[in-house]
């Protein structure tokens, strides 16, 4: 039986990586791959270095490779080391290849694409005992041919998963793997094992759809007599309803939840809870307190789902612990014509407890600094606007004027509303609501007095003047 290490030196420092192939955008699974490997090391006092595997040529694609480290930065992943690129390290993968041939557990094979596409159950192993001298003339002559590994008959390979246990496959299950591409390029297996061998990774932590390539890696290691990583496969993310989590069921991209507006340490924490728990009962927790209590014996195996009502629940307690400064820089952004510090400061406090993500900002905030050209709410308007309002209004302007510029505050605008609801016998919500509707074109928002004290005594007034 091949089995793989399953005790690491003590004295072998901790090296995690994060090698995603740029074929696509950066999906949820692979961006909590990622965050488990930066965690990890962060939890350790190891290394985490990224890793761009683009040896398929035919898939790479650049802008995903840009998307790709941009979302990465953008989530605060930043890694040691990298990223090292697989397409540079050709010669490398060529010449131990080459080693596994010269040791009899590799061996060169002619087969044609239209021989391999009439066998019904996987390869068949026709040129595994072709001679040396033959191959040679063969390669000599100028035939094509790949590099296959030459997986054991009979036996088992046993490894031990640190979330799962041992799992062992028998060989015979296994076929004999490409290692080395026509075009001379590398499969993932070779590749892989050479590059976390060469970059002394000491844990491999992946998805679990790489379990039943796992078997085929601990064979490379042993037939290279190098020590394999410790494997630790992590559990699948489904969608809400079961199911592979795809774009078809939401957003299932990195960058899709980026530009919906939410927070990246928001998205990273949720994420990192989808399959590992501090051991307590936190939930929201910056990146810092999670890598402080991050374990790998904290992962469960078990497939988790996606629960988006979560994320933006947790998206809303991140921008909760954000400091207004942080939206009133954001504001300034918008507005770059309004040169009021205080009132950018004041809006952000005033928002901020309402937003579920950063993108509902500009819309929100709109009204602060411009005037509304009309009510935009017509179900706030049809319910609260009566032929009274405009009357209403006129009297709440009137009363708002009397107010000494140097007293107008929450509590005088208050007690002037108070005031005209008395003298009118009216209540408060049929004179605060048209007010509301007058002064922001919105039947929802902050509260009145303090949007009134923000705008300030004369925007309001001149806006409630207009809607008569």
């Amino acid at each position: 039986m091949i089995e793989s290490e399953s005790v690491r030196i003590e004295s072998k420092p901790i090296r995690v990586r994060f090698a995603p192939s740029p074929t696509g955008y950066l999906h949820v699974g692979g961006a909590r791959t990622a965050i488990y490997n930066y965690l990890f090391a962060k939890a350790s006092a190891g290394t985490f270095y990224l890793r761009i595997e683009d040896t398929d040529r035919k898939r790479y694609n650049e802008d995903a490779l840009n998307d790709l480290l941009r979302d990465l930065k953008w989530l605060g992943l930043d890694w040691d080391e990298g990223p090292y690129f697989q397409s540079s390290r050709l010669e490398i993968y060529g010449k131990e290849a080459q080693n596994l041939i010269e040791k009899g557990c590799a061996y060169h094979c002619f087969c044609t694409e239209e021989r391999l596409q009439t066998l019904e159950h996987g390869y068949d192993r026709y040129c595994r005992d072709l001679p040396a001298d033959e191959a040679k003339k063969r390669i000599d002559a100028g035939e094509k041919f790949v590099i296959r590994f030459k997986t054991p008959l009979d036996g088992t390979t046993k490894f031990n998963d640190l979330i799962r246990g041992d799992i062992e496959t028998q060989n015979k299950e296994l076929d004999d793997l490409v290692l080395l591409k026509r075009d001379k390029f590398p499969t993932y297996h070779l590749a892989s094992v050479i590059d976390d061998h060469y970059m002394q990774t000491s844990h491999v932590l992946r998805g679990d759809e790489w379990i039943s390539s796992t078997p085929k890696h601990v064979l490379l290691y042993g037939a290279f007599d190098w020590q394999a990583p410790l494997f630790c496969h992590l559990p699948v993310i489904l969608a809400p309803g079961g199911g592979k989590l795809s774009k078809r069921k939401g957003a299932a991209s990195v960058g899709e939840f980026r530009d919906l507006g939410y927070l990246p340490h928001a998205l990273v924490n949720f994420l990192s809870l989808l399959g590992w728990s501090p051991g307590d009962d936190r939930e929201v927790m910056s990146i810092k307190e999670m890598a402080e209590a991050f374990s790998l014996e904290r992962i469960h195996p078990k497939a988790v789902a996606f629960d988006e009502k979560k994320l933006e629940w947790m998206n809303g307690m991140h921008i909760r612990l954000l400091p207004d400064s942080y939206f009133a820089g954001e504001l300034k952004k918008l507005y770059p014509s309004e040169t009021d510090e205080t009132k950018f400061l004041r809006v952000a406090a005033l928002l901020k407890p309402r937003l579920k993500f950063t993108s509902e900002l500009s819309a929100m905030s709109k009204y602060f600094f411009e005037p509304p050209a009309k009510c935009e709410d017509e179900k706030a308007f049809a319910k609260y606007w009566t032929e009274q309002s405009p009357e209403h209004i006129r009297l709440a302007a009137n009363e708002l004027e009397k107010i000494p510029n140097k007293d107008f505050s929450v509590k005088s605008i208050e007690a002037a509303f108070m005031k005209v609801c008395e003298t009118c016998g009216v209540k408060l919500g049929a004179l605060a609501q048209p007010v509301r509707l007058a002064i922001s074109g919105t039947g929802a928002g902050p509260g009145l007095w303090e949007i009134i004290e923000c705008l300030g005594k004369d925007e309001c007034i001149c806006r409630l003047r207009r809607a008569n």
